[in-house]
């Protein structure tokens, strides 16, 4: 298994905003801003599901997703690649629930994609960009 290093979680924990790229099974991309993203082991990414529509269903047909981080500062950027499960009933799902309606009465909680990294590659800007390095 793939793991973060310490620099790279430092970057992740520095974004509020996630993009999460999916795929159909045709190929179609999907991408879209994700606020209820949070890393729970150095290899393991956690997404909750609120108003999941394409997303899911893209996961649903192809359990593969791409997410990026960065840190705009240091202009430090990261992309992950790995499969995703959903959960909808036990004990990972009931803790990422709770921690969602925490935030409000407005957010369902409908999910928890579990996204298990496999890859990992250098966005930041220069000759090592796109070059996979875990």
């Amino acid at each position: 298994m793939v793991k973060l290093t310490a620099e790279m979680k430092e970057v992740f924990s520095k974004n509020k905003i996630f993009a999460i790229a999916t795929a159909s099974k045709a190929g179609i991309p999907n991408v879209v801003p994700m606020g209820s993203v949070q890393l729970v082991s150095d290899d393991t990414i956690w997404l909750g599901d609120n108003f999941m529509n394409k997303t899911l269903a893209n996961i649903k047909e192809n359990p593969h997703m791409a997410i990026y981080f960065w840190e705009p500062e240091k202009k430090r950027c990261f992309q992950v690649k790995g499969s995703v499960t959903v959960k909808t009933s036990g004990p990972d799902y009931e803790k990422e629930r709770a921690q969602i309606k925490a935030k409000g009465p407005q957010y369902p909680a409908k999910g928890l994609l579990v996204l298990s990294i496999t890859e990992i590659f250098e966005c930041t800007p220069g000759p090592d960009a796109g070059k996979k390095i875990g």
